[in-house]
Parts: C-alpha cells; structure tokens; sequence
C-alpha cells in the first residue's frame, strides 16, 4: 500500500525551505488537515496560497514569549470553544491600512517576529489572529495550534507560523481523502498530528532523573532511581541490580504499578506475583531492571480502577468495565520506559512480560528486544477469568 505520509524530517526540512505542509489531525477529533508554513516565510505568496486554496481562517500559532512580549491577551476570558482554542486578540501592524490584503498579512506576519517588535506596533483588533500554543505541545494538547510550534520549533525556526483549514469548493471541510488528493495536486508534503507525537516521544529528551539511592530488599541490593516527565511532571521508578553498564541483554520488567496487588495483597490480579517473579528472576540473574510506572489500573487510576471493579462485580470483564467508563482497554504509554532505559545506557532487553503489545511499542521506539521471558503465574479462583480476559481479549500470552 502506498505511504501517503511524508516523514516529520520531510516535512521540518520544507518548513526550513520556506514552504507550506499538510498537517491533519486525527479522525475522533476534528478530522481536519491545516496548511502550515513558518511565520518567518510569511510571504505575500504564501499566505495568497492559503488564502486562495485553503479558504480557512489564517491564524499565527505562536509560543508564550512572543504573545507575553507583545502583550496579546486572550480574546475572551472564558473559553467555551469545543477544544479550547487560544485565540488572543486579532492584529495588524500599524504600518498597514487595511490590513487584508495577502501584502499586509505578511507585514503583519513578519513583525510579530521582529525582535524589535513592541506591544504598540499593533493594532487591535485586526485581520491576524494569533493562537497561543500550550506548553508541552502536542503532547499536552493534540491541535494544530501545537503543532505548528513544535513543528517551528524542531525545524530550528523561531516559534511561531501560520496555519489556515483546509475547506473543498462546496465550502465543506476536506477529510482525510480529499487533504491527501490536495496534498498530492498542490505537491505538498503531509503529516499528522499523530505522527508528530511519536516522533516527540522517540526522539526528544522527556525523562529527568531527580534522585537515585542504594536499596537494599528482600530479593537482593538494588539501585533505586526516580524519573519525573519534563512535560507532565508525572514521575516513574527504576531499580536496577548489577552491572547494566554495558546495555545490552539485560533481564528487564516494565511493571505498572497496582496499590492492590503489588502492596495490599489482592487476588483480583495476579500483578503482585507478577512483580515477585520478576524481582526474584532479576535476582537469580544478578543483573537486571525494574521498570515501576506510574499506570495504576492500566492507566486509569486508582479511583477509577476502583470503579471498573464495582461494575466487574456487576458481571463486565476488566475489558468492557473500562469501556463503560469511557477508557479504552489498555490506557497505557511506554515512551517513558522507553526513555529512561535509553538514559540508562540500555540498547537491548531481555523482557518479562506476557503482552506483545509492550514488545511491540518498546521496539517501535527503537528498544532491541532480544528475548522474551514468560512470568508463569498458576490462576487462582479469584483472578482466573481475569486472565481468561487477558488471554482472549487482550492478546496475551498466557499458557
């Protein structure tokens, strides 16, 4: 099937060229695709392009130092929009007249980055409407506001550009089929927004070690070390045993971590002998890693784990007791593994675990998973059709 995506690289290396992008969003968002090019490229063509094939509203996504330094307030000072769109108050520069036209758009454009530029070298309101990016980006909020910045941003360019939607003829927006018929008539490089927050999450520094200490336990000495997320401030556990320095082949276990069966002794789950196995296996070994993640009941939380165990208790499996919660199945995210394995200098692993989707996430963010290492738990009469759940709906491998 042909790839109708261009890389991120692709397209960062046309940003820097001064051209315009494709970028859509997913399908249970909005569903739309926005023209994209940097601030800094704001030419009369440029925004003439947007203007003419795109139809949408022209608008500047830009970082929180530019609008703090130019003073741009938001426009309302409460938000109801559907998606909580930044809109400051809209602008022209004072050396324009109108403002309008594709020739003082760009003027517009193009001063809002001057560093120069003052609060009152603009007038308001006008026919530029700058959006205020939140920090963190897309991996924080997923909308083109976002990416544009961070697209701006990983190019090298300074952060802020212009994005406009993209509507077909009959005045209705363009979906997937009819942005990539665009995107291939008009030449243009296409990405999503989804694509962009793996190449975040694969690429980027996003893990901070905070503190380590020496651990002594009942399996053995260990090395605890604590990471904390640069973008969502949530922190994650690693112990590790022996000499890792080398990174590769290491015995390891990435373990969410479960208040209920790791410390309270429940039989709901068989987390707790899990975690046990893994411990004693690293300790045989000598040398391994525990990965504890903060992703109590799958990513859902405590409280809510909680919940889905009173409607487990109505007769729903774990599976669908997320989804009448609104949660999909499996909440999960392995980036941050990922991430600080990588910071710990490991290149392959040795993985406990029963689920392939943890080995196939791990390896699409470039881990080497040499082997994997069953954890051979017996079901007990509380967590057997917990594990059948595991087995028939969830994938895992469990004998």
């Amino acid at each position: 099937m042909e790839n109708v995506y261009s890389t991120i690289d692709e397209a960062l290396e046309d940003l820097r060229n001064g051209k315009i992008i494709v970028v859509s969003d997913d399908e249970d968002r909005e569903n739309e695709g926005d023209l994209i090019c940097a601030a800094e490229f704001a030419t009369t063509e440029n925004i003439n392009f947007m203007a003419t094939y795109a139809k949408g509203l022209i608008c500047m996504p830009m970082s929180k130092e530019i609008t703090n330094k130019l003073n741009l307030n938001q426009m309302v000072t409460k938000n109801t929009d559907n998606h909580e769109t930044a809109f400051t108050v809209s602008i022209d520069h004072v050396e324009t007249t109108t403002g309008i036209s594709a020739v003082e758009r760009s003027i517009t454009a193009l001063k809002v980055i001057d560093e120069n530029s003052k609060p009152e070298d603009f007038r308001r309101p006008g026919h530029m409407f700058p959006l205020l990016a939140k920090e963190g980006g897309v991996l924080v909020r997923m909308g083109h506001t976002e990416a544009t910045v961070d697209l701006m941003r990983l190019a090298g360019l300074k952060e802020c550009g212009l994005c406009c939607e993209i509507m077909r003829d009959d005045g209705d927006m363009m979906r997937r089929d009819d942005l990539i018929d665009f995107a291939k008539k008009h030449n243009l490089k296409m990405i999503t927004v989804s694509d962009l927050i793996d190449y975040r999450k694969k690429n980027e520094d996003l893990m901070e070690l905070y503190a380590k200490a020496k651990m002594p336990t009942k399996y053995g000495e260990f090395e605890i070390l604590t990471f904390v997320n640069k973008i969502t401030k949530e922190h994650h556990v690693v112990l590790t045993m022996g000499d890792i320095s080398s990174g590769e082949d290491v015995l390891c276990r990435v373990h969410s971590e479960c208040l209920t069966g790791d410390a309270l002794g429940s039989k709901r789950c068989d987390c707790g002998e899990q975690y046990d196995y893994a411990m004693r296996k690293i300790a045989e070994e000598g040398r391994g890693i525990m990965v504890y993640m903060r992703q109590e009941g799958r990513g859902i939380g405590l409280v809510n784990k909680l919940r889905a165990y009173e409607l487990q208790d109505s007769g729903l499996d774990t599976v669908d007791a997320n989804i009448a919660l609104g949660f999909r199945d499996d909440m999960r995210e392995y980036y941050e593994a990922y991430q600080m394995l990588k910071n710990l200098g490991v290149k392959s692993i040795k993985i406990m675990t029963n689920n392939p989707d943890k080995i196939k996430y791990l390896n699409n963010y470039g881990l080497e998973i040499k082997d994997r290492v069953p954890i051979q738990i017996e079901a007990s009469e509380y967590d057997a059709f917990y594990l059948k759940t595991k087995k028939e709906r969830m994938g895992h491998i469990l004998d």
